[in-house]
């Protein structure tokens, strides 16, 4: 028996051409998998820095409406330590005795509870140099120096600050 090798050779050339097509075809699809792996992993990163963004924003603004609510609080409280801070100068003038001690520890209970919730005075002297930014002049009077123009003279009222944030302007009187 006697074999056709010819038949043979191109029977196998003809199976090793007919797998490179299909190894082509193979690369071509995993290429285009790749391709949309790729693109699904840069959606997922990206949607993922997305979400932690928008978590760190809104603990954000979270913690900002909480600052404003007690801003809000602390406020109205304002008034009424004006009206301890007046009373205890008051009392200076007059003799001590267990009342006026009394409305002392009070009001230093209260400011200590106005401080451990951020609320501080702020801090203005007379003789300092006028600064729009941080004083409310009420009214401006001439000086009888020439080394106070600009320089605050009187304060009126006192001004507060909720951390940064300025709560309440002091109120001045400035040397024209």
């Amino acid at each position: 028996m006697k074999i056709d090798k010819s038949n043979i050779r191109r029977k196998k050339s003809s199976s090793v051409k007919s797998k490179g097509k299909s190894t082509t075809k193979g690369n071509s699809n995993s290429a285009k998998l790749k391709k949309e792996l790729s693109d699904e992993k840069d959606k997922y990163v990206r949607l993922f820095a997305e979400f932690e963004n928008f978590k760190k924003r809104t603990a954000k603004e979270r913690l900002e409406l909480f600052k404003t609510a007690s801003s809000d609080v602390l406020s109205s409280l304002i008034p009424i330590l004006d009206d301890y801070d007046r009373a205890i100068k008051q009392s200076d003038n007059i003799d001590i005795n267990d009342e006026i001690n009394g409305l002392k520890l009070i009001f230093n209970k209260f400011i200590e509870i106005l401080k451990s919730n951020g609320l501080s005075e702020t801090k203005t002297l007379k003789g300092d140099v006028f600064d729009a930014e941080i004083h409310e002049a009420i009214t401006q009077i001439p000086s009888k120096k020439p080394d106070e123009k600009g320089k605050i003279i009187d304060i009126i009222d006192k001004g507060y600050q909720l951390g940064e944030k300025i709560i309440r302007y002091p109120k001045v009187v400035v040397a024209d």
